[in-house]
C-alpha cells in the first residue's frame, strides 16, 4: 500500500470523523462513509462529493483501508465485530485504524480478532481537537505492526500534523492517557491561576502574557485563558468526553499498578461541572466551579 489513491471506509462522522473523512476525500481517496445517524452521512456526501452505506459491513465491503472514529469501546464494538460490523466484509491483506479514544483491552480484542482473519490493525487515538481535525493537524498516537503502520501512515497523513508508532497494539491508546492525564492537571492549574489572580485583583490578561512565555506556558494558557475569563465555555472537547477519557485512564492505572491523586481529583472537580449543566462544557470549565 502506498500514499496512491485507496478506496477507503469511514466510520463515525462526529465532530472529529467528519472533517477527518472530509480530508481524505480532498486527498484524491475514493470515501464510503457511514454514520448512525444517517442525516450527517448525507450532509457529508454534499460536502465532499463522496458515497455513504447503511451499515459499517457495507461501507467496508470494497475497501482498502477502514478507519473508525466512535464513542466508546461498546460503539467500536458494535461496527466492528457486531452482525453488521465492519470485519464481517473485510478481506485479507487490507488494514483497520482506529481513531476512537477507547481501552487498551478493546485495542488488543480487536487486533486478536484481526489476526485471524488477516487484517492488520492500528489503534491510532488522536489529539487536537475539534480545530485540529477541520485543519488538518491532529497529533496521532498509533499501536501495532510497523509495517503495517509505515502502509497507512501516508494517508493519514491528509489529516495528521504529527504521527508515530508508539509500540504494540494498546500503546496509541495508553500514550492517549497519559496526554488526557496531563491535560487534566494543567487545565486545574490554569483555573486555579486565573481565580486566584482575579481575587487579588490584577490583570489577568496581562499576567498571561508574561507567564506564557515562561516555564508556565502551555497549549491551554496560550489558547483557554481568554476564554476562560469571558466566562465562555461552549467550544472544545466537551466535559463527558473528558469523564469518559479520565475513566478509561483511572481503570488502566488500577491494572498497571499506577498511582493517579491528582487525575482522580480532577475527574471529580468535573463531576462537580457535570452538576452545573456543563456536561457539553469545554473542559476549560474547571473556572467554572470556582468562581
Amino acid at each position: 500500500m502506498t500514499s496512491s489513491t485507496k478506496n477507503v471506509a469511514f466510520i463515525g462522522l462526529g465532530v472529529m470523523g467528519f472533517p477527518m473523512a472530509g480530508h481524505l476525500a480532498n486527498a484524491g481517496h475514493n470515501v464510503t462513509v457511514y454514520n448512525r445517524t444517517s442525516s450527517k452521512s448525507a450532509l457529508w456526501m454534499k460536502s465532499y462529493n463522496g458515497k455513504s452505506a447503511t451499515t459499517p459491513a457495507l461501507a467496508a465491503q470494497d475497501a482498502d483501508v477502514v478507519f473508525i472514529c466512535v464513542g466508546n469501546d461498546d460503539d467500536l464494538r458494535q461496527v466492528t465485530t457486531g452482525e453488521e460490523g465492519v470485519l464481517k466484509t473485510m478481506k485479507s491483506g487490507t488494514t483497520l485504524v482506529d481513531h476512537t479514544t477507547a481501552s487498551a483491552d478493546v485495542a488488543r480484542e480487536l487486533f486478536a480478532i484481526c489476526e485471524t482473519q488477516q487484517v492488520g490493525f492500528i489503534d491510532a487515538p488522536v489529539s487536537g481537537g475539534e480545530a485540529g481535525a477541520v485543519n488538518g493537524q491532529l497529533t496521532i498516537m498509533c499501536g501495532g505492526n510497523v509495517d503495517v503502520y509505515a502502509a497507512i501512515e501516508p494517508i493519514m497523513a491528509a489529516y495528521a500534523r504529527f504521527s508515530k508508532l508508539l509500540g504494540d497494539v494498546g500503546s496509541g491508546q495508553v500514550a492517549k492517557m497519559m496526554n488526557q492525564i496531563c491535560i487534566a492537571g494543567v487545565v486545574q492549574g490554569l483555573a486555579e491561576a486565573l481565580q486566584f489572580g482575579k481575587n487579588a485583583g490584577i490583570d489577568c490578561e496581562s499576567v498571561v502574557e508574561v507567564i506564557s512565555k515562561g516555564a508556565a506556558g502551555s497549549w491551554q494558557m496560550e489558547n483557554r485563558h481568554k476564554t476562560m475569563l469571558d466566562d465562555h465555555y461552549e467550544h472544545g472537547f466537551a466535559v463527558d468526553w473528558m469523564r469518559k477519557d479520565l475513566a478509561i485512564a483511572l481503570d488502566e492505572a488500577k491494572k498497571n499498578g499506577s498511582t493517579l491523586p491528582l487525575t482522580a481529583l480532577v475527574d471529580q472537580f468535573y463531576a462537580d461541572v457535570q452538576k452545573m449543566g456543563g456536561n457539553r462544557w469545554d473542559t476549560s470549565s474547571l473556572l467554572k466551579r470556582l468562581v
